[in-house]
């Protein structure tokens, strides 16, 4: 082979390597964009819940023996997912994790606010949303408190779609939300979009420091200590029950009470959408209580 033969051998074969090093960074940058096609893509609180499917949860919410008749709507709990999109709520972790956290978040506001029975037209659990406010409270539920101080006059009893009760908890959800429940909790009851901000805001925030809110827990954000480990508290919708009604529903079994929630969580992400699993470790009953109750002095 001459000189002339082996230079042009040598331009081809560059030639070649050129191409194969451009078609290797096209495929790199290909592979790249199928990972992020792949990785979960969240929807709106509005695009997945939409208000068909609100009034299929909430069906006899303005029958005349409710007590919220004409209060509650679609419109008003989406205004509030809205203001809370920024913490991640109903926003979080793709799709089917969004739908668990929504299905779970009113199981418990149903809970909270069901007036339905297991002989109530519909089914026990069409009837959430029934209350907007704790009727004939037995006390004002002031507690002293340096920080959140009660009004003179002002009765903290429970409000809203997941109640709010006692001064040193209208405190921090009126900093929040940067309205003046201390002077005025009554704005938990009046206005719709306050009280499921309100239950937003109770949701995403933890009871004590260090730990986890029910948010947290659905989204999949929660690594169980080795304390929770050895009492048994696992990730899953047990857990939210555990946070939100612990010392009264879980650590001693079954309890009606835990079921009825567990139901509501059921039945709710079947409507949003029958093809999604609702996870394990539904229940709370072997757990230790996360917040045991103070003892009797």
């Amino acid at each position: 082979m001459n000189r002339g033969m082996a230079a042009s051998s040598c331009i081809a074969l560059l030639g070649v390597l050129v191409v194969l090093g451009f078609a290797g960074l096209a495929a790199a940058k290909g592979g790249d964009n199928v990972a992020l096609a792949a990785k979960p893509k969240n929807k709106t609180v509005a695009e997945i819940f939409t208000s068909d499917l609100f009034d299929l949860m909430f069906n006899h919410r303005n029958e005349p023996q409710t007590h919220a008749q004409g209060f509650y709507d679609h419109y008003s709990f989406i205004t509030a997912a809205k203001t809370m999109e920024k913490e991640g709520f109903g926003v979080t972790g793709g799709e089917t994790v969004q739908k668990r956290e929504i299905a779970a978040f009113l199981a418990h506001v149903a809970h909270e606010t069901t007036c339905g029975y297991s002989a109530a037209k519909g089914g026990p659990y069409a009837w959430g949303l029934c209350y907007k406010e704790e009727l004939s409270p037995p006390k004002i539920y002031c507690e002293d408190s340096f920080l959140y101080p009660c009004s003179k006059g002002v009765s903290y009893h429970g409000r809203g779609a997941l109640p709010l009760y006692w001064n040193y908890n209208y405190g921090p959800a009126a900093k929040y939300l940067k309205l003046d429940l201390m002077n005025h909790p009554e704005m938990v009851s009046e206005n719709a979009t306050v009280a499921f901000q309100a239950a937003i805001f109770k949701w995403i925030t933890p009871v004590k420091p260090k730990q986890p809110s029910p948010h947290e827990v659905m989204v999949n954000k929660w690594k169980p200590s080795r304390n929770d480990t050895l009492s048994f508290r696992s990730p899953g919708f047990g857990m939210t029950i555990n946070i939100m009604a612990g010392d009264d529903e879980c650590g001693h079994g079954s309890d009606p009470k835990m079921e009825d929630r567990i139901a509501h969580y059921n039945y709710f992400l079947n409507i949003i959408d029958k093809d999604v699993d609702p996870g394990l470790n539904l229940d709370c009953g072997s757990q230790g209580v996360l917040n045991p109750p103070n003892p009797v002095q």
